[in-house]
C-alpha cells in the first residue's frame, strides 16, 4: 500500500532536516560548553540534584500510569521513524512534552512530575520510556546535537549488568533513583537481557552555548518542533489520548453497568425464593428478564464471568 502525502512529507522533511543541520551540529559539538563527549559528569547540569530528590514522587506517579500498561502506545505508534528501530509492543512510552508541545493526558495524569520538568532548564521533551524484558533496541542515532538526552532510573532489573546502554563506544547501566545524561547523535543502543521491566524518565534538554548561539539553538529546536516530523508525532498522541479516554470512559459506564446488573441480580435471588415458595409466575420471568441482560451487556469477558454464572446457573 502506497503511502499518503503526509506520509511522504513527513519523510522528505526528515531527510532535508538531516542534510541541513549536519554543518551546524559540527559547529555545536566545537561551541559546546560541557564538551563533546559521550556521557557527562552530572554535576554540569545543578537541575539534576533535584530531580534526583524527588525520584520517588515521580515514581508514585509512574505506577498509576502503568496500572493500564497495555494501553499505552508504542513509540513507533507515536513517532513512526522508530520503526526502523523497533516493530514489537515491547518498547512503550508515555508523554508528558514533545518538542515544547504538552501531552495533555500526561501532565493530568503525572502533574508532580510535569511541574518538575518544567523547573529544567531548556526541557523540549519529557517522557517515561518502558522497556520489556529482553528487548533490543537496534543502533541508532538521535535527531539533532543541540539538544541533550537524560534519562533518570525509575524500575531497573535485579540483574542490573544486564541491563545496559551504548553510546558511541561507552557503555552504562542505570540505577534507581540516579541520572545518565549524554549526547544521542552518538550512535546508540539498548538491551534489557533480563526477564524484569526497565522505566526511565526519559528527558531532551537544550545543550549549554555560549550567548549567541544558545538563542540560535533554541530558535532551531522550536522550528523542528513545528516540522512536519514533530506535528505527524503529535497528531499521533492527541489521536492516542482520545483512544485512550475514550477507552477509559467506556470501562466506567461498563463498571456502571456491572454495578446496576449485581443489583437486579438481587432481585433474581429474590425470586428463586419466591419459586421456592411455589410462586412460580413472577420468578421465571424475572430470571427470563436478569439472564438477557447479563448475557448482552457481558457476553463472553472473563472478567464478568462471575455476572454470568451467578444469573446463568
Amino acid at each position: 500500500m502506497g503511502k499518503s502525502l503526509w506520509e511522504r512529507t513527513v519523510q522528505l522533511t526528515i531527510a532535508l532536516g538531516e542534510r541541513i543541520l549536519a554543518p551546524v551540529e559540527r559547529f555545536i559539538g566545537r561551541r559546546s560548553l560541557v564538551g563533546d563527549e559521550t556521557f557527562f559528569a552530572d554535576a554540569r547540569f545543578p537541575w539534576i540534584e533535584r530531580v534526583e530528590q524527588n525520584w520517588e514522587t515521580i515514581h508514585e506517579e509512574l505506577e498509576r500510569v502503568l496500572a493500564d500498561r497495555d494501553a499505552l502506545p508504542n513509540f513507533q505508534d507515536i513517532s513512526k521513524d522508530q520503526i526502523e528501530i523497533t516493530d514489537d509492543d515491547n518498547w512503550k512510552t508515555f508523554f508528558l512534552y514533545g518538542y515544547g508541545f504538552e501531552a495533555k493526558l500526561g501532565v493530568e495524569m503525572c502533574p508532580k512530575t510535569a511541574a518538575l520538568m518544567r523547573e529544567i532548564p531548556g526541557m523540549t521533551t519529557a517522557m517515561f520510556s518502558i522497556l520489556s524484558p529482553r528487548k533490543h533496541i537496534l543502533d541508532h542515532r538521535g535527531p539533532y546535537k543541540g539538544v541533550l538526552r537524560y534519562h533518570l532510573g525509575l524500575i531497573v532489573p535485579r540483574e542490573a549488568q544486564q541491563c545496559r546502554i551504548r553510546v558511541g563506544d561507552d557503555i552504562r547501566h542505570w540505577e534507581r533513583g540516579r541520572s545518565l545524561i549524554f549526547d544521542d547523535t552518538f550512535n546508540h543502543e539498548v538491551w534489557n537481557d533480563t526477564d524484569e521491566t526497565r522505566v526511565v524518565l526519559f528527558v531532551d534538554v537544550l545543550r549549554p552555548l555560549p550567548a549567541p548561539w544558545n538563542a540560535i539553538n533554541r530558535l532551531i529546536v522550536k522550528a523542528i518542533g513545528y516540522s512536519p516530523f514533530v506535528l505527524d508525532a503529535k497528531r499521533n498522541q492527541e489521536a492516542w489520548e482520545r483512544r485512550f479516554l475514550a477507552r477509559s470512559v467506556a470501562e466506567m459506564r461498563r463498571a456502571d453497568r456491572g454495578y446496576v446488573i449485581r443489583q437486579r441480580l438481587r432481585f433474581l435471588r429474590a425470586s428463586r425464593q419466591n419459586e421456592g415458595r411455589g410462586q412460580h409466575d413472577n420468578a421465571e420471568p424475572c430470571r427470563q428478564r436478569a439472564c438477557e441482560l447479563v448475557t448482552r451487556e457481558f457476553p463472553t469477558s472473563e472478567r464478568d464471568s462471575d455476572l454470568r454464572h451467578d444469573c446463568l446457573r
